[in-house]
């Protein structure tokens, strides 16, 4: 149980990163998955523990997580707010179309780390 739990969360992992890793190549050109994987690992981790602390209250809360989710981006890579915004959104996208087709397929749910809003 807990191998398949491990398993899950890095394959997940892994995936949210192929996310952030297109998004920064598309808006700034950096293209380096190692670095992907490290911002979708502490992305995922900021973006629990401040929805663990603030989550609760109703649009401030998930506001202030998606905040702190595009401040680690903007800390990760270069260029403005803008950018690191954009990144976000290319990676929510990306994510949602791997998820869907690895789901329609029957490999996966639908579900990744690193990218808001695909975490179980």
């Amino acid at each position: 149980m807990v191998v398949a739990s491990a398993i899950v969360f890095v394959v997940s992992l892994l995936i949210g990163a192929v996310g952030i890793y297109v998004g920064a190549r598309v808006i700034v050109g950096v293209g380096d998955y190692d670095h992907a994987i490290v911002t979708a690992l502490i992305g995922s981790i900021v973006w629990s523990v401040v929805g663990y602390v603030v989550g609760w209250i109703p649009l401030l809360g998930p506001l202030l997580a998606l905040f702190a989710y595009i401040a680690v981006i903007k800390f990760r890579y270069p260029g403005e707010w803008t950018a690191a915004a954009m990144i976000g959104l290319v990676a929510w996208v990306i994510v949602l179309v791997v998820l869907y087709a690895l789901a329609a397929i029957g490999v996966t749910g639908f579900e990744a780390v690193g990218v808001p809003g695909f975490l179980s």
